[in-house]
């Protein structure tokens, strides 16, 4: 039943040679280079204390959950835990989705299958897979904790529950691989259940306890790293995890490769799928509508954090310098909400580009030979597709920007007025997310086996833009992201030609692409 399990667990390894090392060493350097950060912004105990009395806010508290000791070490996993654990929980449910169902998509497991392979060996390679890049996260996420010279205990305990959160979610995103016949309604499912172990996180933090124990993201926030560690919460995510994993063989054992256990409903003959931007539809609309749904609850979070924030950061000059420099100089506040939609900009350019690959992912399932075997130009088909995201991404920031206003105005009483304020700070990041989106139409066309580095693209604007200063990285190479050029708003000026230019620079890389996509075989 395991038979070749080994030969496939190193294949799955070298396939994601550069994809999980990426991951991983994204996972072992946020939390020291935020440890590292407050370390410079509050070198005593007072300051510590001083800005422990900020951080008592529910819109916080949804966001990052409850600070559990006023030290270093749980300012530091108060900060980055939240962030930390949904990281390590997508590592690990993409990558067992893309080695068990995708591949059954797909058609090569069946390639597989038909060598000397055990029933059980894609699923346990996949897991083991995602298991190897949890145990080289829990290491290095520990020894790089304690290299800045935090508590050995709470790193170690920090490390463990990355690790664990990882390998509740490999488990989960196992058992959505055997419901579904497509890898993204897999990922779907599971990424789902990810997003509702956050929601419940944040309402135990901000309201009923027990609610936090529900979810996976609780139990690791729980484990109290740097605060008095409680190592047996470790246990209830490994329970879960092999519970999960047993169930996930179980179900197996009861479909043929290739099936799903829950029934594939066929979708209605729409007549707009005689059109290349109705089937582009049809296929990226799941996708968008969640996006749609995420930003309208981050952006009241946001929204609401800037009011509570605003009396007590105006009285903290350290905080106050830190979000100047970030953004925007008429207040904090607006420097506040310049840097947090700043980060919204960058976590919007993550659905940029997923829309933007989605032509890879087409081209690689060979679903696009049939295509323009019709009288569908390549041209067409690749513009239906840019089209969401060229369209969706300013939607996504509009929605961001809407919500995050109509909850900041209702709490200042100024809907009017902070509506188009939040609005304009959110819809001004468009054209650096669009250079991401020409950057992946460029590697498409001309090498679209390199496409997948549009991501690495997108992980280095993540890290120049929000970690540059810190790690001491040149401007000139800071300067180097699309996000360092967009206006800091509210608070600064609207300046058109930063704008103009980036927009400039994503036609001609989309351009280039397209070109080259005419030019080249498909496939």
């Amino acid at each position: 039943m395991f038979a070749g399990t080994g030969a496939l667990l190193r294949l799955a390894l070298r396939l994601d040679r550069v994809r999980l090392p990426i991951w991983v060493l994204v996972l072992a350097v946020l939390p020291a280079s935020t440890a590292a950060q407050y370390m410079q912004l509050y070198p005593t105990d007072a300051d510590i204390r001083d800005v422990s009395g900020i951080l008592a806010n529910p819109a916080l508290e949804a966001i990052n959950g409850s600070l559990f000791s006023v030290t270093l070490g749980g300012l530091t996993a108060w900060k980055i835990g939240a962030t930390e654990f949904v990281l390590v929980a997508l590592m690990s449910l993409l990558t067992v989705v893309r080695h068990t169902r995708t591949e059954e998509e797909t058609g090569r497991l069946e390639l597989v299958g038909s060598a000397a392979t055990g029933r059980y060996a894609p699923l346990t390679a996949a897991v083991l897979t995602a298991a190897v890049a949890n145990a080289a996260a829990t290491l290095l996420v520990f020894a790089f904790l304690a290299a800045t010279g935090l508590p050995v205990a709470g790193s170690l305990a920090f490390g463990l529950a990355t690790g664990s959160a990882g390998l509740v979610f490999a488990a989960v995103a196992a058992v959505a691989a055997q419901l579904v016949g497509a890898g993204r309604s897999a990922t779907g499912i599971a990424s789902a259940v990810l997003g509702a172990a956050y929601l419940l996180r944040a309402l135990g933090d901000t309201g009923p306890t027990w609610l936090s124990w529900l979810s996976p993201i609780g139990w690791a926030m729980r484990t109290r790293s740097y605060a008095g560690e409680r190592w047996w919460v470790l246990g209830l995510s490994l329970v879960v995890a092999v519970l999960f994993g047993a169930g996930a063989y179980a179900l197996v054992a009861r479909r043929d490769l290739g099936a799903s256990l829950l029934p594939e409903r066929a979708a209605p003959a729409d007549g707009a799928l005689g059109s290349v931007f109705g089937l582009a539809w049809r296929l990226q609309r799941g996708v968008l509508l969640g996006w749609v749904v995420a930003m309208v609850f981050a952006g009241g979070v946001l929204g609401g954090a800037a009011n509570g924030l605003s009396e007590s950061l105006d009285s903290n000059s350290n905080i106050s310098d830190v979000l100047s420099r970030l953004g925007g100089h008429q207040g904090v506040t607006d420097a506040y909400l310049a840097a947090v939609f700043g980060i919204v900009g960058l976590t919007i350019a993550a659905y940029t580009v997923q829309a933007v690959l989605r032509l890879h992912t087409e081209e690689a399932a060979q679903r696009v030979e049939p295509l323009l075997a019709t009288p569908v130009g390549r041209l067409r088909w690749a513009l239906g597709h840019l089209a969401f995201a060229v369209l969706g991404t300013p939607l996504l920031l509009l929605v961001a920007g809407v919500s995050g206003g109509l909850v900041y105005g209702l709490e200042t009483s100024d809907v009017s007025g902070q509506v188009p304020r939040l609005t304009e700070a959110a819809l001004v990041q468009t054209p650096a997310a669009w250079v991401l989106a020409g950057f992946g139409a460029l590697l498409f066309g001309l090498a679209p086996r390199a496409s997948a580095l549009t991501w690495a693209g997108l992980i280095a604007c993540f890290v120049l833009l929000e970690l540059g200063a810190l790690l001491g990285l040149s401007q000139w190479l800071i300067d180097a992201s699309p996000f360092a050029h967009v206006p800091k708003l509210p608070g600064d000026a609207v300046r058109a030609a930063p704008l103009v230019w980036l927009t400039v620079i994503a036609a001609a890389l989309a351009g280039a692409g397209l070109a080259g996509f005419r030019r080249r075989d498909v496939g």
